[in-house]
């Protein structure tokens, strides 16, 4: 297979620790051909989606993982499977590279996850979907709902609906002097509508990621576990990251949501758990692969491909 990756420029890619890197390297190790795509250079002529693509000869070396070959400008459909890996902001850039790669699905190109689902699920609002397996959850922008909300639970997480590793979080009680002021800047006073969810004391065990790939749910995730005095759990925060087995309560969400979620052209998920309650659905550009496997020997890079190869 020719298999193209949509990226972050390479060399802000962290290789010891990258997903997608995970993915070039065993694609590689297959015998899979491998090339970089940067989002900014996806465009369509008179239809046809192309962009520019840079032929990666990948090593293990981590220092020095790749060397590129010569640019060029390429048709995605020419592609076997092109993976969308681009982190978030989720901004309108990022919608406008979902129209064109939905058309290049139009024209036969085989993107992965589905540039459609990517833009339909949003990764804190899609949980909406699944209520039975969430905590008490309230999205709204209006102070008055948001008060409410923390007045009858009286200890909730806020969070903004488009951060990433961490970033804007809070836990706010009801006795909080500051609530109102973080609730005003969150909110943009009232422009912006955010997530607030019951605090989950069984973060202290850590704020799981679990893995779907192609509709199969990986047996070991990453628990992530906040350090002292603090309430998140992302390594961007300074989590620290264990790896386990997953639980009878984790495993009983993932096996609902997996069929689901790939029939939707997901082939890569990553599901947030605290406390066996599901609290994000990560799809633009799930990680935790490598950690994953350096913990468990489970070669979840080498799945996504194997996967790929099999629908091909």
């Amino acid at each position: 297979m020719n298999i193209a990756f949509i990226v972050d420029p390479l060399h802000k890619l962290k290789a010891h620790k990258d997903s997608s890197i995970a993915m070039m390297r065993a694609a590689a190790a297959r015998g899979h051909a491998v090339s970089a795509i940067q989002r900014e250079t996806l465009s369509a002529r008179d239809g046809v989606v192309s962009a520019l693509a840079v032929p990666l000869t990948v090593r293990a070396d981590n220092a020095h993982w790749y060397d590129e070959g010569p640019a060029e400008k390429r048709a995605l459909n020419s592609f076997d499977a092109v993976l969308m890996r681009q982190d978030p902001p989720f901004d309108a850039e990022y919608v406008a590279a979902t129209w064109l790669l939905e058309r290049a699905v139009a024209q036969g190109a085989r993107v992965y996850n589905d540039p459609r689902a990517i833009r339909d699920h949003s990764e804190k609002v899609s949980i909406l979907e699944f209520p039975q397996f969430t905590p008490t959850t309230l999205v709204a922008r209006d102070a008055d709902d948001i008060d409410a909300f923390i007045d009858e639970l009286g200890d909730v997480i806020l969070k903004p609906l488009d951060g990433m590793g961490g970033s804007g979080i809070f836990r706010v009680r009801h006795d909080d002097p500051n609530r109102n002021a973080i609730i005003e800047a969150l909110t943009g006073d009232g422009t912006r509508s955010i997530m607030a969810q019951r605090y989950l004391p069984q973060i202290a065990e850590g704020d799981k990621r679990v893995l779907l790939i192609g509709g199969e749910v990986m047996p070991y995730c990453l628990a992530r576990i906040p350090k002292a005095g603090e309430t998140r759990g992302n390594l961007a925060a300074g989590g620290r990251g264990v790896v386990m087995p997953i639980n009878a309560a984790e495993r009983e969400i993932a096996m609902q949501l997996a069929p689901v979620l790939w029939a939707r052209g997901l082939l890569i998920v990553g599901l947030d758990m605290i406390g066996g309650r599901l609290t994000e659905i990560n799809v633009t550009s799930p990680t935790c692969m490598v950690e994953i496997a350096q913990g468990s020997n489970l070669d979840i890079a080498g799945r996504v491909i194997d996967v790929l190869a099999g629908r091909a």
